[in-house]
């Protein structure tokens, strides 16, 4: 039954036609934990703007694939429903969803069952991009500098700062341009001779170390570089599970 779930799963995200069509230059690396994956990624296309996603579900498994589905389903009907495209706007009411199909009241002993999230609207045509995160920042990689663009510390579902609108980022884009969105998968898995963290800072040197391979020869090298780092290669003398479901989405404009 779980990998008959795990095929449900999958028929949720993006198909492969829709993501070479809007996004000829990317790549996705995708790597549940257990069969199903609480991360999901998302993507559509409205008014001739391209609206993508990457998420981080609580939990991971079946309860984190639950949260996977539904978050899909919010978002679709939310873009559908919507007639200005404002990231913000889109988060605050993907926030308010969640929250009423969960019907999350605040009390102290209740579930915090929710997700973080990094979303984008890119308009090619004018080369604008708007950018809103819950706790997911996004990366912009522009001739061997790496940006980073901060989230917003709060989650989607219930927290104190629910009243508190997202940020909405407006950047100018270029061409060759690389947007980097992920979940927190990959910087916190364990490896190392020490048993450490990957950290951020790990990242983003790999990043801007592989900015001028091809699409598909970084995610091989993201692929490799977290292998040898769990131990999997031989190098270091122990070797480590995976901890969490992992997404790193890449995207040259």
């Amino acid at each position: 039954s779980i990998e008959y779930a795990k095929r449900i799963q999958t028929a949720t995200l993006p198909p492969d036609e829709l993501l070479k069509n809007l996004l000829p230059k990317h790549f996705i690396l995708y790597k549940p934990l257990q069969i199903v994956s609480g991360d999901f990624y998302w993507l559509t296309r409205k008014q001739e703007k391209i609206i993508v996603a990457v998420a981080d579900c609580t939990g991971h498994g079946v309860p984190g694939a639950f949260m996977s589905m539904l978050g899909s389903a919010l978002l679709n009907d939310i873009v559908s429903d919507m007639d200005a495209l404002q990231a913000n706007l889109m988060l605050n009411e993907l926030r308010d969803r969640v929250i009423m199909s969960l019907r999350q009241t605040g009390e102290a002993d209740e579930a915090r069952d929710g997700m973080d999230i990094s979303l984008c609207v890119i308009d090619k045509e004018n080369m604008q991009l708007q950018y809103a995160g819950a706790h997911n920042s996004l990366y912009i990689l522009r001739d061997g500098k790496l940006t980073e663009v901060k989230a917003d510390m709060m989650p989607i579902g219930i927290s104190p700062e629910t009243k508190r609108s997202f940020t909405n980022h407006q950047l100018a884009l270029r061409k060759d341009d690389t947007l980097y969105l992920f979940t927190d998968g990959y910087v916190d898995q364990f490896g190392g001779e020490r048993r450490k963290r990957f950290m951020t800072s790990r990242l983003k040197s790999l990043l801007v170390e592989i900015q001028d391979r091809s699409m598909s020869d970084q995610k091989a090298m993201l692929e490799s570089t977290l292998h040898e780092w769990m131990g999997l290669t031989g190098l270091y003398e122990k070797d480590y599970e995976q901890i969490d479901d992992i997404i790193v989405m890449g995207i040259k404009v």
